[in-house]
This record gives C-alpha cells, structure tokens and sequence, in this order.
C-alpha cells in the first residue's frame, strides 16, 4: 500500500510566498533579526512585520479546530438554492394545474395573466346562455317573416326593463 505525503513536502504556494514564509520562521526562530528578514526581501522593516502579522493570523486560523460534518461554502449555499427553486417550481405548476382542474369542474371561465389595457376595456355585459339562443332565433324568425317591402318586426331587447313604462306608450 503506497504512502500518501504530508508534512513539508505537499506545502504549496508561489516562489516568493515561500521566500517569505521562510523569512518569518527564521525570524520567529532566532536564526534572523527582523531588519535582516527585511532586507533580505528586499523590503522595508514595516512591510516585514505586515507580512509576519499576516502569516501567523493565517498560522491560527488554520489550527483552529474545524466543525465537523459538511461546511457552508457559498457554492454549495447556491446549490442548495437552486434544488429549493427547482422544488418550488414543481409545487407552483401543481397547485396551478389543480387550480384549472377546480375552475373546469365548477364551470369558471378560463382566468388568464391580468394586463394594465384589460383593466381600461369596457366589458358589455352578456345576457344568458339561454338569452343569447333566444336573440339568435328570433332574429332568425324575423328575418323569415319579413314582409314584402323588407321591414323586420323589432322586439324589445331581452333581459330590457320595461317596468317603468306603460302600456300605451
């Protein structure tokens, strides 16, 4: 069974973040004083100690302990997000085809997107079912009876009102 590596030898990194990794650790353990380190960066002893500030920051935040089980990365939050969406969408197209069920077993009418212009149309309103039978056929029947010079009989437009009127008028 081949032994897989650790240690120093799967440290990764640019040639110049390893120069100055080394730079630090021989400052923290004495082999260099801090303006040799700088210098030998060829940076200024301010810029050194930036740097040393940064490398152990980065030293304790990676020996802290870890939580265990899968951790939130903003990749797999969005994965997560996506799969919800996916299953809400799936639910939406259900709850719609229920709701056109419903409205085709009780007889509604078809609802569609509501628009600005739909809202400014002037709907006529319609009579029955029955009353618009009724308009056709006698129209129809007044048509046949028409007499010789092409006059057609007029009747009162159903569903009119002609409670306030008389008789003789």
């Amino acid at each position: 069974m081949a032994r897989t590596k650790s240690g120093s030898a799967t440290l990764r990194g640019s040639k110049r973040a390893r120069q100055i990794a080394v730079a630090v650790l021989e400052t923290l353990s004495g082999e260099l004083g801090t303006t040799e380190a700088a210098a030998k960066l060829g940076i200024s002893l301010s810029r050194y100690y930036q740097l040393e500030t940064r490398a152990l920051k980065g030293l304790l935040e990676a020996v802290e302990p870890r939580a265990k089980g899968p951790q939130k990365t903003p990749e797999r939050e969005i994965r997560a997000l996506r799969a919800e969406k996916r299953v809400l969408e799936k639910e939406l197209r259900r709850h719609q085809a229920l709701l056109r069920a419903a409205h085709r077993s009780v007889g509604l009418p078809k609802a569609g997107p509501k628009t600005a212009s739909s809202k400014k149309r002037v709907r006529v309103k319609r009579g029955s079912r029955g009353q618009t039978v009724l308009q056709t056929l006698r129209r129809d029947t007044d048509a046949e009876e028409g007499g010789a010079d092409g006059t057609q009989k007029r009747h009162a437009p159903v569903g009119g009102d002609d409670r306030g009127q008389s008789a003789g008028a």
